[in-house]
């Protein structure tokens, strides 16, 4: 009997896994508000320089052409202004459109004036992020991606080796809503940068082990839809964002909106039941018993939970000894865990760099924001329904390759539309954004089926890895406009459709049960004949039965 059989007999699908779904799914509608909220909390109002003050006049009585120059639209200039008022220009003809050229300019010594309107109490009004510090906007989302970087990397491991899923899934919980909280209430923007950084980590830690909790509770011809769920979750979660950065524009409040629910979410994961796939791998099969008997009480199939014992556990899962260098080494050490590692590493680079290049640049498109939020969300939500046929009928590789290629076309093509059909621009990046959006679903479903049980988490954490390094180049990459307008579109392009290439040397894993060992992967990609894979005396027979 395998594990996947042991399922199916205590229920496969049953009110245990529906409950237990469900549970980890809504913390992820919150995710989505935290990776898109510097869409609202850093939206840049109009501005312009702090006029200079004039002797017997008030600030309020020198008219703003006289003391800030024009822009080639006639708005006033963010960055500048004239050292000295040039009255003159309420000389020519009682217009607005008169020049001073030639006058003496300086940047804005004495700060700036926001305009009132969408984005009236931000990060960048309250820290004036603007002109020359218009770039820390970018550092501080880079410095939130660093947080989730790190924390997939971090958390992978000590998933797999100390701690397990449900234990680090619980204080990811509690730092989520203490960072978010703590980041609601930073003084500074230094403090503002270091909670965000641990919201990041936390945020990584919650993703990761959702992920792998509901791959391992699940039976495999189940894993597609709920991996989609998972998916339409964090959509989900755009339009939340959405409504709740309309209903609340002060950016501390908004920020603790989004943080304050994951407080709820620390208090009942203290219900959820540690993976026992990973318990039995760990050599804790008692632990394991314990939770697969309550699995079974649930789904109301007491009787095959007690028929369950600790010897028969340890069959399950065919168990290798710890290779040299840990589980960071097995990725790289065997030629399929190679192809493995890399084809993972490039797939989650590329979506998640071209996804945040698209969906942190909102503004850009000269479309409503909260509409454009909207937009943004609502691809997803046939985005993710095709790939999950797709990964259902054409398989996994062909769904993932797919929705690269089209991703980097459609951005691509961005580079060909003129700036002026605002329209037709927003139009491919949102049919690039859901491709993604796709591709996305799609990594999450194979990378959990690519990697074996002993490493599954350090693995997904390699991938998260790459994904967060993909997103926190992303807002840097969005500098090179100043160089070459097109330039960071290129850069958005490419790396879809290298990725897609990189998915073809990927093994296929539809219909197939998820590996437990690394040597279960070698044998898959072909590297092992079957003899050369240890066999449990407990399943052999001769011709006669015995």
């Amino acid at each position: 009997m395998t594990f996947v059989e042991l399922l199916a007999r205590l229920g496969g699908m049953g009110r245990f896994q529906v409950t237990y779904v469900a549970a980890l799914a809504v913390p992820l509608l919150m995710l989505a508000s935290h990776n898109l909220l510097q869409n609202f909390t850093a939206g840049v109002p109009e501005h312009h320089c702090r006029p200079r003050p004039v002797a017997n006049e008030s600030t309020g009585d020198v008219p703003l052409l006289v003391s800030i120059p024009s822009d080639g639209h006639h708005r006033p200039q963010r960055c500048r202004r004239y050292v000295e008022p040039q009255w003159h220009l309420l000389e020519v003809n009682g217009t607005v459109n008169g020049t001073a050229n030639g006058a003496a300019t300086e940047p804005c010594r004495d700060g700036w004036t926001y305009r009132d309107g969408v984005f009236a109490h931000t990060i960048v009004t309250e820290w004036d992020l603007v002109c020359e510090s218009k770039r820390l906007r970018q550092v501080a989302q880079s410095i939130y991606m660093a947080g989730i970087l790190l924390g997939s990397g971090l958390f992978g491991v000590l998933s797999d080796n100390r701690f397990g899923r449900r234990a680090l899934l619980t204080w990811c919980y509690l730092q989520l809503g203490a960072t978010g909280a703590g980041t609601a209430a930073a003084p500074t923007f230094v403090v503002y940068c270091l909670c965000r950084f641990l919201a990041g980590l936390a945020m990584a830690g919650v993703s990761l082990n959702s992920a792998s909790l509901c791959m391992e509770w699940i039976p495999t011809e189940a894993r597609a839809v709920v991996g989609t769920i998972n998916g339409y979750c964090y959509t989900l979660g755009q339009f939340v964002l959405a409504a709740a950065a309309f209903g609340v524009p002060h950016w501390r409040w908004l920020q603790l909106v989004v943080s304050l629910p994951f407080f709820l979410f620390f208090l009942y994961s203290w219900l959820f039941v540690e993976s026992a796939r990973w318990q039995v791998i760990s050599g804790r099969p008692d632990l394991a018993l314990k939770g697969l008997r309550k699995v079974a009480r649930v789904n109301r199939r007491k009787e095959e939970g007690d028929k369950l014992s600790e010897e028969a556990l340890g069959a399950l899962v065919r168990r290798e000894p710890p290779l040299p260098g840990g589980t960071l080494a097995a990725l790289v050490r065997t030629p399929g865990m190679r192809t493995v590692s890399c084809g993972v590493s490039f797939v989650w680079f590329s979506t998640s760099f071209a996804y945040y290049g698209l969906a942190m640049d909102l503004q850009g498109f000269g479309v409503d924001i909260y509409l454009s939020q909207l937009v943004f969300g609502a691809v997803d939500i046939p985005a993710k329904l095709a790939s999950v046929l797709a990964i259902s009928c054409v398989g996994r590789r062909v769904a993932q390759g797919g929705s690269l290629a089209l991703a980097g076309i459609c951005i691509l093509a961005n580079i060909f539309v003129p700036m002026e059909l605002q329209m037709l621009r927003m139009a491919f990046a949102v049919i690039g954004k859901g491709s993604l959006a796709a591709s996305f679903n799609c990594a999450y479903i194979f990378s959990g089926e690519l990697f074996p049980t002993v490493i599954r988490q350090t693995g997904m954490g390699l991938g998260g890895t790459m994904a967060r390094v993909g997103g926190m180049v992303a807002p840097l990459v969005r500098m090179a406009a100043d160089v070459t307008p097109v330039l960071p579109l290129v850069i958005y392009g490419a790396a879809p459709i290298i990725s897609a290439i990189a998915t073809c040397f990927l093994p296929e894993t539809r219909n197939m049960p998820l590996p437990e060992t690394v040597k279960d992967v070698e044998r898959r990609a072909g590297h092992l004949k079957d003899e050369e894979v240890t066999v449990p005396l407990s399943t052999t027979k001769t011709k006669d039965g015995v």
